[in-house]
């Protein structure tokens, strides 16, 4: 058995806070192993990079997530409780509440139901001198899926539930005061999401039988009973959260259409199609930067020992730009999705592996769907200008986005 490339460092925290998407990539490339260990918040990690990898990692016999994420996540972004720390049964069970929200008319639903708010944002936009497009895009996002889950929500609320759920994305990869603002917006969302279930469940609120509000509210576990008032609360913040989250993606589409100008002129005439687009934002933009799983049994992979219970960190920012999958990785190029397979371990942004009964987010139609919704607004529906600004993408910064948060003026109909 071979030894394991190993950090020399003691503890390499502060080296993610410092590399941040790329602290995966930079190390294997010095290592040139698609694995390597570390010592990360004190405990003993295992990193690992690429399609391999990753087809390994969603191997549940393999690894379980249960007390995997680090406390830093489950306290901010994912909340305790929820889908992404369970395994087996439990986690099949549990993620078929999601999955059967996703069919094609809920997902089309949600798509007409954005369409309506990008109208009526449009309006309030040609009305401002400039906007600010990630907060634009959070509001937009946030009014559709309350309307498509079923959630009530009076237009006095509106910018403090955008702010807690946009304050859940921004604090997990932090440290410090936006650390702790996470925190706090952690417990009053789930206060709010508690209230929200418990009207559901007494009678005092009504909801469709195919809105998640209602789904999750009504979902019983494997022995028959209902969720847990908080952990219900948790899984109907799963569904909302991540769809506010998309306001990053829809940035980086306007980021490219402005970067890749001939890019946005071959969307325009036809010659690339807006799923090769979007999907191209996905791969080439930074989203999630690493997933974790824990080691269930001993053993070997590569020659190298792999001991039970031992954290392991997968490595999605690298995967979508490692050179022995992509072409040119770090060109912007659509055009490279005409022919794509559908590999469900190259193309990573969301987690790797079957959406159905592994760990694979079950929201990546939505995300797909919703980004083509923005895609047609920003090109086609709108024009407008972009004043000098900040447009640095800093990839030590978790969530990394446009540091200006793309500024539009002079908006107006194409």
């Amino acid at each position: 058995m071979k030894n394991m490339p190993r950090e020399r460092a003691p503890d390499s925290s502060l080296g993610v806070l410092l590399d941040g998407y790329e602290f995966i990539g930079k190390r294997s490339r010095r290592h040139r192993s698609d694995v390597f260990a570390a010592r990360l918040l004190l405990e003993e990690t295992i990193c690992m990079t690429g399609a391999q990898a990753a087809e390994l990692f969603y191997d549940e016999r393999r690894f379980q997530r249960m007390d995997a994420a680090p406390g830093l996540l489950k306290k901010t972004l994912f909340g305790e409780g929820g889908v992404q720390g369970l395994d087996d049964a439990d986690q099949r069970h549990r993620k078929q509440l999601f999955m059967s929200l996703m069919t094609a008319d809920n997902v089309e639903r949600l798509g007409q139901l954005t369409v309506q708010q990008w109208n009526t944002a449009m309006e309030r936009m040609e009305l401002s001198p400039q906007t600010v497009l990630l907060d634009e895009a959070r509001a937009i996002l946030f009014r559709a899926v309350c309307e498509w889950s079923g959630v009530p929500v009076q237009e006095s609320e509106v910018p403090r539930r955008i702010e807690e759920l946009g304050d859940l994305i921004e604090s997990p990869g932090s440290i410090g005061p936006r650390h702790w603002k996470g925190r706090v917006s952690r417990r009053s969302a789930e206060r709010w999401a508690c209230r929200l279930i418990r009207r559901v469940r007494s009678g005092g609120l009504s909801t469709r039988i195919d809105e998640a509000l209602g789904v999750v509210a009504q979902h019983r576990d494997l022995s028959g009973q209902l969720l847990d008032e908080r952990i219900a609360a948790v899984e109907l913040l799963n569904i909302l959260r991540p769809t506010v989250a998309v306001a990053y993606y829809i940035t980086f589409l306007a980021l490219a259409l402005h970067s890749y100008p001939e890019s946005g002129r071959q969307l325009e005439d036809g010659e690339v199609d807006a799923e090769w687009f979007v999907q191209e934002v996905r791969r080439f933009y930074p989203f999630f930067p690493f997933v974790a799983a824990r080691v269930v049994d001993e053993f070997e992979w590569r020659g190298y020992r792999f001991p039970a219970g031992t954290r392991v960190l997968l490595d999605l920012y690298g995967t979508n730009h490692d050179s022995r999958l992509w072409e040119q990785p770090h060109a912007f190029r659509p055009e490279r999705f005409r022919d794509w397979p559908g590999d469900p371990f190259s193309l990573i942004p969301q987690g790797g592996g079957d959406h159905a009964t592994g760990h694979r987010c079950p929201g990546e139609w939505i995300t797909i769907e919703l980004m083509k919704v923005a895609l047609a607004v920003l090109s086609s529906s709108i024009r407008y200008d972009i004043p000098p600004q900040d447009l640095r993408v800093s990839l030590s910064r978790m969530p990394a986005r446009p540091s200006s948060g793309f500024i539009i003026a002079n908006v107006r109909p194409a």
